[in-house]
């Protein structure tokens, strides 16, 4: 599983909407300058996130956009899977899966099916509100 820069752009938006919570809407263009990120591109990844209501939007002069919920309801694999195509290790597993006859008997696929799981265990622990934590840590690898 290869996570795209719509998907890591999209964390990045979402953090930036969940760390300038101030109780007023936020302009696209202001994370994009804080994010180093074109307008137009953020455009089309919060067009995905509205549709899926993780963020709500306004339109007009004093528009913008802010989270539908608080940081700690919105979890890393939720905000992937709003914008990802295909958030599987292989073609052969998942939703969206080529049809295998052998499947059944296959050592892959059930190895494709625990990482899978295990990856999206881990997506789905981890919370925006985590992130946020984060920032402020010190990581050493």
């Amino acid at each position: 599983m290869i996570i795209s820069t719509r998907g890591k752009n999209a964390l990045k938006l979402m953090l930036d909407l969940a760390n300038n919570n101030s109780g007023d809407l936020i302009r696209l263009k202001d994370i994009a300058t804080r994010q180093n990120i074109s307008e137009k591109y953020l455009e089309h990844i919060v067009s995905r996130l509205h549709k899926e209501r993780l963020v709500e939007s306004v339109r007009g002069k004093n528009g913008g956009y802010s989270l539908s919920f608080s940081p700690e309801q919105y979890t890393v694999g939720r905000i992937l899977r709003a914008v990802e195509n295909n958030m599987h290790t292989a073609d052969c597993y998942g939703a969206n899966s080529v049809p295998c006859p052998n499947k059944a008997n296959c050592a892959n696929y059930r190895l494709w099916a625990r990482l899978d799981d295990a990856i999206n265990g881990v997506l789905d622990d981890i919370t925006l509100a985590d992130m946020m934590e984060w920032q402020t840590d010190t990581y050493v690898i």
